[in-house]
């Protein structure tokens, strides 16, 4: 990946003014319980500063709470749906990284609304809990999309899949039993990488750059998270390059 600020084919009108409204709701809502807390703030206080009614808050969102910790629900299905178009000959992780990329290109300007939302989900621990419900969710919606984009499994590994459900079938049935290791560890490690990504931007942000840093998390992973070499004063490297 060379820049993690070109997203895909423009969107419609319609569905620029959807993800518009949808963005400054989620904004409201965060600057909102930032400064009251979000026990103390309400739909019709969250529609009124967005201009909105609560009528319309509702199309966007199914409950109050969701505004807090979903900046825009549709996000992981954009990503799924770049994942099901990547090239056939693009490798699983490489794929999963551009489509990543593509609904990550704001993050730079939306800096300081994620920062508060961090916070507002940091004081209320309900909300920290349903946010990482919906990643979890996200995560076995990717995973599963990862393992249509690889295909039915042949020879070997099917006759082993075959043997382990004869072996479980008194077993409670899990959703996500039926993915298997390797689509379900890459979902795992591709939003993590994210996290990371973005946690080490806030630390370091200026002088490193968010496009920077996603691109050197995703260096590392596709290198097989070699032990990178020590730099010339003692001080470990990041695996960035000290040339100019």
């Amino acid at each position: 990946m060379q820049s993690v600020t070109t997203k895909g084919a423009p969107a419609g009108l319609r569905e620029r003014k959807k993800q518009a409204t949808r963005a400054a709701l989620a904004e409201a809502a965060v600057r909102l319980a930032a400064e009251h807390g979000a026990e103390n703030v309400t739909v019709e206080t969250i529609s009124n500063a967005a201009g909105v009614s609560p009528r319309t808050f509702f199309n966007y969102f199914d409950s109050h709470d969701d505004a807090f910790v979903m900046a825009d629900p549709d996000v992981g299905e954009r990503i799924r749906c770049a994942i099901r178009d990547a090239p056939a000959e693009l490798p699983p992780l490489e794929a999963v990284r551009e489509a990543m990329a593509g609904e990550l290109a704001d993050v730079e300007r939306q800096h300081e609304v994620w920062s508060l939302r961090a916070k507002v989900l940091q004081k209320s621990p309900h909300l920290l809990a349903r946010g990482l419900g919906l990643h979890m969710a996200e995560e076995r919606d990717l995973a599963r999309t990862i393992a249509d984009r690889l295909g039915p499994r042949t020879g070997t590994d099917a006759a082993e899949a075959g043997t382990e459900a004869d072996a479980n079938a008194g077993a409670k049935p899990c959703d996500d039993a039926d993915i298997e290791l390797y689509p379900r560890l890459l979902a795992a490690v591709a939003g993590t990488a994210v996290r990371v990504a973005i946690e080490h931007w806030y630390a370091h942000s200026p002088p490193m750059t968010f496009p920077d840093i996603f691109r050197d998390v995703f260096t590392h992973l596709s290198a097989g998270l070699p032990q990178p070499p020590a730099q010339t004063d003692g001080r470990p490297s990041d695996g960035r390059s000290t040339e100019s």
